[in-house]
């Protein structure tokens, strides 16, 4: 039998946030061409100040670090100021609800991992953490490349009529950066092409039962257009359950 060589585990030590910061670098700055105050080009990393009050979950190829996401519960947050999805989106909903909360967040992946076993692994990874802590509310914000809405009106729009968050736990975009996502009505959608559009980690929130807040925000220094998806783990059926506990493929 051949031995899986990814391994998977919280950073616990500087050199394993560094290597979560460099990825992110490499992906979301140099592909992606995001940029902001946190961009160090000269060491090639990309931080804020939420770094400090959150985990990294990190997936290795041997020593090689492959995937990273970031995630911040209700103590870092505090320790914070807030969320930081709370700087794009009202999340009141979700945090006056009393319910354990987990911000799942900076997600990324190695450029040749895609498709591969890394993100498999990521989510296993999270999904153990999730389910030992007791998690009730996961959430983060997930990205479409790019600022154009005309170019992802589509998929904004299938979000919107099909994936919205129930009133209980719908989050808004807010200030300057929010953008409506009904750009199209729903007799002018094709399901298809709008999936395939449809970045994976956004798909792999939906397979959960995943829902989506209403609004997009606009990420200007990111190069990105952001919707908040949001997993209640008491609400999935059984089907989402199985996909949850044993990991979704990448």
């Amino acid at each position: 039998m051949t031995l899986d060589p990814h391994a998977v585990r919280l950073a616990s030590t500087p050199a394993e946030v560094e290597a979560a910061l460099a990825l992110r670098y490499r992906v979301f700055v140099a592909e992606l061409g995001g940029g902001g105050d946190g961009v160090d080009h000269a060491a090639g990393r990309e931080s804020d100040r939420f770094d400090a009050v959150a985990r990294h979950l990190n997936v290795w190829l041997s020593d090689r670090l492959v995937a990273t996401t970031r995630l911040i519960d209700s103590r870092g947050a505090a320790l914070a100021g807030g969320f930081y999805s709370a700087g794009e989106f009202d999340l009141s909903p979700l945090v006056g609800s009393g319910r354990r909360l987990l911000e799942l967040g900076r997600t990324c992946l190695d450029p040749d991992q895609r498709g591969g076993a890394a993100m498999f692994h990521l989510w296993n990874g999270l999904a153990d953490l999730v389910l030992a802590e007791g998690i009730e509310i996961l959430f983060g914000v997930a990205s479409f490349h790019g600022t154009d809405l005309a170019t992802i009106a589509e998929p904004l729009a299938w979000l919107h009529h099909h994936h919205l968050a129930p009133v209980p736990l719908r989050v808004r975009a807010l200030g300057p950066g929010a953008r409506a996502m009904d750009l199209l009505p729903t007799d002018r959608i094709d399901r298809r092409a709008a999936m395939l559009a449809t970045p994976a980690l956004i798909k792999a929130y939906l397979r959960l039962g995943g829902v989506v807040g209403e609004g997009a925000w606009v990420d200007r220094a990111f190069n990105t257009t952001d919707v908040c998806l949001i997993v209640d783990t008491a609400r999935m059926n059984d089907r989402a359950r199985a996909i949850y506990t044993r990991g979704l493929p990448g």
